[in-house]
Order: structure tokens, then sequence, then C-alpha cells
């Protein structure tokens, strides 16, 4: 031991302890040594507030997404969402609509002419009765698509009724949810709530005020064609509305709308053979007006679906899939255990 008499060192001097063992350092080369360490010390300050300032990044970029509040459009690489019910030793928690809002990519959903009718059936239906079961993020998620819908309309100026409906049907169910402020069940603050409904009547309004200019066009139109041609593209109407917009357009349009077997069509398309024989309507002159019983059932049983696209469920793999897209499925036959989702049957399929 160094320390057993009087100490033997030159002024200055000091032992410092290293890796190797006890050193005998000078006083200049002791500050160098805690300079040294104080600009290590300060530049793994730096690190680590940059570390974290980078982490924050990510976290927010990562909530952006999952809100749908992103600028620029991130799509998931896979288009389909696997959907469980419980947690399992395998899989931790369950899925929520809110997530499969993104993992479908019901955003870009709504560019698809196939899927557009789809995706706003399904928010009406939400919109009904399903609204106050969402979560934060899926309600959130619910008026971010909703807006993109209402903007596509303005601007390609097409389905503007069933999206007034739409609008219409979600303000009557917020001012239910909101006229008792100590009852209301929706998340988040009451007054973002009440903008939140100010904006819908905005967008009732600019849909009100939309005015579409007839074509330039100067060749060949509906009217130009044979009455026979023009009888067989109403067939293909499945909206008793749609056929009534079409007669008020000239009186020739409105002459072939009249037709009987037109409406009988329509009547045997969308209702079974008992629930029309619960309404039957005799004209007066003794034949059955199918264009009244018509509207009189749409009044009393729901339309019958028709969708160009729709999502998909494998049963055996427990995925939920657009239709044109593929998923890893494991099956030997896949398009066996393929079945169609309509709305209400995807709404069901999800925790709140």
């Amino acid at each position: 031991m160094p320390f057993l008499g009087q100490d033997w060192r030159s002024p200055g001097q000091s032992w410092v302890k290293t890796e190797e063992g006890w050193k005998k350092t000078t006083s200049e080369e002791k500050n160098n040594n805690v300079q040294s360490a104080e600009s290590e010390q300060c530049f793994n300050k730096e690190n680590l507030l940059l570390s974290l300032s980078h982490d924050m990044a990510a976290k927010k970029r990562k909530k952006d997404l999952m809100n749908n509040n992103t600028k620029a459009p991130y799509f998931h690489r896979e288009k389909w969402i696997y959907v469980h019910k419980g947690s399992t030793k395998e899989r931790h928690g369950y899925c929520t609509l809110g997530e499969a809002f993104n993992r479908l990519d019901f955003c870009s959903a709504i560019k698809d002419t196939r899927r557009f009718n789809y995706v706003v059936r399904l928010l009406d239906l939400i919109a009904k009765s399903n609204l106050p079961s969402l979560s934060g993020v899926a309600q959130k998620n619910y008026l971010n698509i909703l807006e993109r819908v209402v903007q596509k309309v303005l601007d390609d100026q097409q389905n503007v009724r069933p999206i007034k409906e739409l609008l219409q049907t979600l303000y009557a169910s917020l001012c239910s949810l909101v006229q008792d402020i100590g009852k209301s069940i929706l998340v988040g603050n009451i007054n973002s709530w009440v903008y939140r409904m100010e904006n819908i009547l905005q967008w009732h309004q600019q849909l009100d005020n939309i005015q579409i200019c007839r074509p330039t066009s100067t060749g060949m139109n509906l009217t130009d064609l044979p009455a026979s041609l023009q009888l067989n593209i109403m067939h293909r109407l499945s909206d008793g509305r749609d056929l009534v917009c079409l007669g008020e357009v000239c009186p020739e349009l409105g002459a072939l709308t009249e037709d009987c077997l037109l409406w009988r069509r329509l009547c045997q398309y969308h209702f079974t053979d008992r629930q029309i024989r619960r309404r039957l309507i005799v004209s007066d002159k003794g034949h059955l007006d199918w264009k009244k019983m018509y509207f009189k059932l749409s009044r009393c049983y729901p339309l019958r679906e028709q969708y160009g696209d729709t999502l998909h469920l494998c049963t055996h793999c427990h995925i939920v899939f657009w239709k044109d897209t593929n998923h890893p499925c494991t099956a030997n036959n896949p398009e066996s255990c393929t079945v169609s989702l309509s709305p209400q049957d995807f709404i069901s399929l999800f925790h709140f």
C-alpha cells in the first residue's frame, strides 16, 4: 500500500482508479480528463434528447395514422385484417372497428365506384344505432371518412341523394345524444360535437347548392334511343326513386316510367311473394297498381341491397378482406370457406 507514511507524491499529483488499475496523474491530466468526461456527458445528453424527440415524432406519426389525420395517404401492405374474439396465448386483445377502418383502407374504398355504396351503407347503419358504441378513435375515423365522402360527392356531383339522407340521419342521432349534456355518452368534449354538427349542416347546405349543368355535347342522348332500348336501361335501375326522377325529365320518358312490367319487376326483386301478397293495391281498372305497391312495400320492408364489391370473411382463417384482394388462407379450398359480408354482418364482427 503506498500510503503508509508521509505522502511521497510530488505537488499536483493524485491517484486515479482506471480499468487497468491505480495510476498517478498530474493536475493538468486530471483537468483534461474532467473536460473530456463533461463533453462526453453533454454529447450523451444531446443524443438522449435527440432520441426522445425522434420517439415522440414516431409516436405522433403512429397516432396520426390511427386517427386518419395524416396529410399524405397511408396504405397498409396487407389489405385484410384478422378478426379474433378475445385474448389467446398467441394473440393479445381483440380487433376494433377503428382498427378495421385503417387496415381495410375505407378512405381509398370510397374512390372505387364498386365499393362506394357499400361504405355509405355502412356509415348509415353506424349513424342510426351504433355511433355511441364506437371508441373515440373509431368515432374520429368515422367522421374523417364521412368528410371524404362528402368531398367526393361535391367534386363528382353524383350520389347526392343518399349522402344527404346519411347526413340527415347522422344529425338527428347526434341531436338526440347531445340534448342532455350531463347524460352525453359520446367520447370527447360536448363543444367539439356541437362544432361537428355545425359542419354536418354546412355539408348538407353545400349539397343543396349543387347545380348540375346540362352537358354541351351535341351527340346522341337517352331520348334519341328507341323506346325498347330506353325500357331496357330503365329495367337496370334498382331504385324506384331513380325512375321517378327520370320520368320528370321529359313527357316521353315519363310515359315509359309508368310501365306496369317495370314496377312489377322492381317489387319482385326487392320483396318476397309473401310480403307482396300482404300489401296488394288494386287500381280503378281492376289491375294491380305495382307502382303504389312498391312505395308502400318500401315503407314497410327494407330494400334488397346490391353492391358491386363487398367485404368477405374467410371462416377458416377468420380474416376479413375485399373480394378482389388475396389473403394468406391455409385451407385446401379457400373459395368454399369464403362468405360475403353485408354491412350489418361486418359491424357485428367487431367489439366496440
